[in-house]
């Protein structure tokens, strides 16, 4: 009698909850980035204390990547449990209590095991460079000065696809088993005056875009040339690489998952 009473409480306790995905931009200037830390602002800790106020419950959220202190999101996605349903009006709701730089776009209910950031099956993150001063852009684009040379950037981009470990593009002081990542594409692009690089992985770590792009700028300028960059990145060694770019260039722009996680 005892095991079939547990059983039913374990029963409820499964229907009781909805656990629902939800699509979160954000401009990350006046926050230490997304994770919750003590003494400081972040994304998660302002999204969680919206969420709880609109569903009368406490909400635990876990997005899909950390950003780091100044960085965007245009998509960044998040995981929570809800005992409410969610209606259509939502959206608008949550928007009206969220502050005007962050704001959820969208919301999939998905199955009560699928996890924002564990299910992930790829990432791509975008930085975003401008070259004429424009006081629109500050704390959105790096203004760099330099030359863009696109043709030489991207064949330094073709070594990053074929490589495997970016030990020496990431911060070192990092708790991470390995350096290994599989680069799904990553390219530089022109838009009108500005540039554009686009990098996909199935996963990224800390401070490996920045410092990818830095060091691809100075492949641009010719101060590392194609054949040194393969070796910085052989040698696995963060002193090698070149400059990590500001944080305020940079914005994670799509996270994709297997279809069948949605319900």
């Amino acid at each position: 009698m005892y095991f079939v009473q547990r059983k039913k409480i374990i029963v409820i306790k499964q229907f009781n909850f909805v656990r629902y995905f939800i699509d979160v931009s954000y401009i990350g200037t006046n926050y230490h980035g997304w994770q919750i830390q003590e003494n400081a602002s972040s994304i998660q800790e302002i999204l969680e204390k919206s969420l709880s106020i609109l569903l009368g419950a406490d909400i635990k959220t876990l997005g899909s990547g950390r950003t780091d202190t100044g960085v965007h999101a245009l998509s960044q996605i998040v995981h929570f449990d809800s005992k409410k349903l969610l209606d259509n009006n939502f959206i608008y709701k949550i928007n009206s209590i969220l502050p005007a730089d962050i704001s959820v776009n969208e919301f999939y209910k998905v199955k009560g095991e699928a996890n924002a950031r564990f299910d992930a099956i790829s990432r791509e993150y975008i930085y975003k460079i401008h070259q004429n001063k424009n006081p629109f852009l500050n704390n959105r684009s790096l203004f760099y000065k330099g030359n863009i040379n696109i043709h030489l950037i991207n064949e330094a981009c073709k070594v990053l696809v074929a490589s495997s470990d970016f030990q020496s593009f990431s911060k070192v002081k990092t708790e991470v088993n390995n350096f290994k990542c599989v680069i799904n594409y990553a390219r530089f692009e022109k838009s009108n005056d500005n540039f554009n690089f686009l990098i996909s992985s199935n996963r990224f770590l800390r401070g490996m875009v920045r410092c990818i792009v830095g060091t691809l700028l100075e492949v641009s300028e010719k101060k590392i040339s194609l054949k040194k960059f393969n070796k910085i990145v052989e040698n696995k060694d963060r002193k090698g690489a070149g400059p990590s770019v500001l944080a305020s260039g940079l914005y994670l722009s799509k996270v994709e998952y297997p279809s069948n996680i949605y319900i």
